[in-house]
């Protein structure tokens, strides 16, 4: 009996300690086999399509029961973190770095899909109507969140109290990466209650073109990297982030109106299939293409979305009108939910960060005081301007944005995981602190201010239950009058 359990012990032991011995660990010599690697892949993806069939009939659960106190990124995270742990204290160690975070996953799989389906679709016509609003927050708000809780972190690093050196620019880059604010909890919540169009539009806009300057902010930011910063560095970095701003841009508005002008002068609508696969392609070659020259590939996927929309969309035919649209979405809703289950594994899968308690918790503070600052000086800046175009006009002059719409703003200001993304391009001695501080506050905001949006709607007396204009362009885009589904359901009322 004894015999037979010391070698399974010493087994057990030795691959424990694989980390410290990678050259002549058993498991080590097992995954040279293409055999072995491939049964540890195959149980790695096992784990994560498991998890993602779970939060999805979750959230079918949630929305059938109507349950309101919980959302379902918080389902995911949390059974992210189990599986994760349980992983992490299992022998081995494979499948704990098959399931870790890897920003390049995100980056080339897991982000394309919501870009492009946020981009697609955008509703101009709202879009339009609060442009100044949302441009306001997205460059202006960004820019202000970045440098505020960049110059916290950098005071709190400056004190010394926890042994940490963050130059200047890492600290703008760490403000840079926890700017970015997440959509998908808030909207899908705003999709379900049906919330006043203005506030989603304004959330909506801000989410997805705030992600897209953070990026470019961050990418900025790492330029400077072992440089000394003066004051013309801020002009210098400024002419880089309009720069590449506004080349990504036309990259994917270059893309989109070549894909409209190949649709409409050609046959390819007769080969439905065909032309769903091109659209599809030529959407994903600008993302790349804008990423192999220096841009910003999600600038460019994003304005590539929004211009095979209200360019493209009326040369395809009406199969691929059907397939493009519930494909983007779908493989939307897929990453939205893998990207939660990835964040709550990577806090236990991830072996080389380091947690520092104070750090997060100074973080924490610093999010809040730079969303503040993001939100409630500029939302009164918007509203002295609209009252003073408004009394030029002779028009009456209520305030733009309301007290309960700042406060909601404020309150959507979670940070998603782009910043996880972002932060692996942190280097330095620091570097992996600064990556478990980031990671902790996304998945603490996530679970704060995502769980309690519903509740917070509702003690702001925030319109909902409120008909749209995309609600009317889904019924038209299947066919159906209007002014017949509104007969029918004030009839079933």
């Amino acid at each position: 009996m004894l015999s037979s359990i010391a070698p399974r012990l010493l087994s057990f032991l030795s691959k424990r300690n694989s980390d410290a011995d990678f050259s002549g660990s058993p498991e080590d010599d097992e995954l040279n086999n293409p055999t072995q690697e491939e049964l540890y892949s195959s149980w790695a993806l096992f784990i994560l399509i498991v998890l993602l069939v779970g939060s999805l009939w979750t959230s079918y659960y949630l929305q059938v029961r109507k349950i309101q106190a919980v959302h379902e990124t918080v389902v995911s995270i949390f059974a992210g973190m189990i599986v994760g742990l349980i992983i992490r204290i299992s022998p081995g160690h494979y499948i704990q770095d098959a399931v870790s975070f890897k920003s390049s996953y995100f980056f080339n799989m897991l982000l394309p899909p919501i870009i492009l389906n946020c981009g697609y679709e955008l509703h101009l016509a709202n879009f339009s109507r609060n442009i100044g609003t949302i441009l306001t927050f997205a460059f202006g708000g960004t820019f202000v969140s970045s440098v505020v809780l960049g110059c916290i972190l950098y005071v709190w690093a400056f004190l010394g109290l926890e042994g940490l050196k963050v130059p200047f620019v890492m600290a703008l880059g760490v403000g840079a990466t926890l700017s970015a604010t997440d959509p998908v909890t808030i909207l899908s919540i705003f999709n379900t209650y049906k919330v006043d169009p203005k506030l989603y539009t304004i959330i909506f806009g801000e989410s997805i073109l705030n992600d897209a300057v953070s990026i470019v902010m961050f990418e900025t930011t790492q330029k400077f990297h072992g440089e000394p910063v003066g004051f013309s560095s801020l002009f210098k970095g400024i002419g880089i982030f309009i720069m590449t701003f506004t080349i990504s841009l036309l990259i994917g508005a270059i893309v989109g109106v070549m894909t409209a002008i190949i649709l409409r002068h050609s046959q390819i609508r007769n080969f439905p299939s065909i032309e769903t696969c091109l659209i599809m392609l030529f959407a994903y070659a600008s993302y790349f293409f804008s990423n192999g020259c220096h841009m910003s590939g999600i600038v460019s996927l994003l304005f590539c979305g929004v211009t095979l929309k209200h360019y493209a969309f009326f040369s395809m035919s009406k199969q691929t009108q059907v397939s493009v649209k519930y494909i983007f979405q779908t493989l939307a809703q897929l990453s939205e939910n893998f990207i939660f289950i990835y964040l709550g594994l990577s806090l236990f899968t991830e072996v080389e960060l380091v947690y520092k308690p104070v750090l997060i918790v100074v973080t924490m503070f610093g999010i809040c005081v730079s969303r503040w600052a993001a939100v409630f000086p500029l939302s009164r800046i918007i509203n002295f301007v609209h009252r003073a175009r408004a009394r030029a006009l002779g028009n009456p002059y209520p305030d733009e944005l309301p007290q309960q719409y700042q406060i909601m703003l404020f309150w959507a200001g979670l940070r998603g995981a782009v910043g996880v993304a972002l932060a692996a391009g942190l280097e330095g001695e620091n570097a992996n602190a600064l990556r478990a501080t980031i990671l902790v506050v996304v998945v603490l905001t996530v679970i704060v201010f995502g769980g309690t949006t519903s509740r917070m709607l509702e003690i702001l007396g925030i319109a909902m239950g409120v008909a749209t204009d995309e609600d009317d362009d889904d019924l038209e885009f299947w066919g159906m009058p209007v002014e017949q589904v509104q007969g029918s359901q004030n009839g079933q009322s």
